[in-house]
């Protein structure tokens, strides 16, 4: 993920970020600084938010789908959700973050107060979005929250969703470019290789070493597995998984398939559990760097590869509406599964956002 520092003064009120142009076209404009109001409701208060000056964000790959035109998002919407900064404006009914707090930002929005929040579901909080359940700030039908690719963002219910960082300022800015990745990167592989049930002994496939799936296979390590493999079509990626432990699957290669490396690096064809770090824009192996787009293929590759009984963790995202989809099905999220197998074998497959506060506070320790 690309680090981004930004900077600004609190005395102008002025305010720029990034924001989505259409397929292929981002821009950096100016933008009003935020207020304690409801983004698509100005007339709805929000006491219980804060304004963050940003000292750092991500561009995810989430992000790339929306730039790429793979998604329904709108021109003009301000993007980011990786988000970490300075608390500069607290409102009157915020009553433990602090002017000056150094925070994570939580790229879920949750209230802390529905049925989905209490259970600790903050993915899918049911009241914060109007369309769906769950909302997330600079994304394609998340609710309309402005995005923190920006100098200066509002973040709701702050009380519940901003981690403030404990050690003093300085030491939270030494260590910035480790923190911000609580925000959203470092959770969300983390909870995919939770759902996947990984553990002590465990051998893991990831699939994808983009930077969800290194923080993946990171994670596999932290939760005790014995073998971490990883998968990919690009060989810079395959060579930093290589540099912190992972055996790696070459899926360029035309003389051994997916399942074939497999056994040769762990004796047999299967493993233990699996993660899908891709998503919707996956391709087809064996063909070079060149080769088809394939939507469904890496949930269909898992679901080979894992041991009967085993268990699937999909972080990868997958989308209801794709505009630029090889097909009709794939337009509106219908993806060619081989279901039979992964219910013959006894899967189980865990989809949706990671509640990223179910994990953060002990992910920055």
């Amino acid at each position: 993920e690309c680090i981004a520092a930004m900077e600004a003064t609190t005395t102008n009120k002025t305010n720029r970020g990034v924001v989505y142009m259409g397929p292929g076209k981002v821009e950096v404009q100016s933008i009003p600084y935020p207020t304690l109001t409801h983004p698509l409701d100005s007339s709805r208060k929000c006491p219980h938010g804060a304004i963050i000056k940003c000292i750092a964000t991500n561009i995810c790959g989430s992000d790339q789908h929306m730039v790429r035109g793979r998604t329904t998002a709108p021109h003009g919407l301000v993007l980011g959700h990786e988000i970490t900064g300075e608390v500069v404006e607290v409102g009157s009914d915020v009553e433990i973050i602090k002017v000056g707090d150094i925070v994570s930002v939580p790229f879920n929005i949750a209230c802390g107060r529905c049925r989905m929040c209490k259970q600790g579901h903050t993915g899918i909080c049911l009241n914060v979005n109007p369309s769906r359940p769950g909302a997330a700030y600079g994304y394609v039908d998340m609710g309309g929250w402005v995005g923190g690719q920006a100098e200066y963002v509002m973040t709701p219910y702050a009380d519940f969703n901003l981690l403030k960082f404990p050690c003093t300022r300085e030491r939270a800015l030494e260590k910035i470019k480790d923190l911000t990745l609580l925000s959203d990167i470092f959770p969300t592989g983390y909870h995919g290789a939770v759902t996947a049930n990984v553990g002590v002994g465990s051998t893991v496939y990831v699939a994808g070493a983009g930077p969800v799936g290194l923080a993946c296979a990171a994670s596999c390590f932290l939760l005790g597995a014995a073998c971490v493999i990883v998968g990919d079509l690009n060989q810079d990626r395959l060579a930093q998984a290589r540099s912190f432990g992972c055996k790696t699957v070459d899926l360029t290669r035309s003389d051994a398939t997916l399942i074939q490396q497999i056994e040769a690096i762990v004796g047999e064809p299967v493993v233990d559990c699996a993660v899908d770090c891709v998503g919707f824009e996956a391709r087809g192996c064996g063909c070079g760097s060149g080769a088809r787009e394939a939507p469904a293929q890496v949930l269909n590759d898992v679901m080979a590869i894992t041991r009967v009984g085993g268990a699937v963790g999909i972080p990868g995202l997958y989308v209801t509406e794709d505009p630029g989809a090889v097909d009709e099905s794939a337009r509106v999220g219908s993806l060619s599964l081989r279901l039979g197998l992964g219910w013959a074998k006894s899967l189980s497959f865990a989809t949706g956002q990671c509640p990223v506060m179910k994990y953060h506070r002990q992910l920055m320790n």
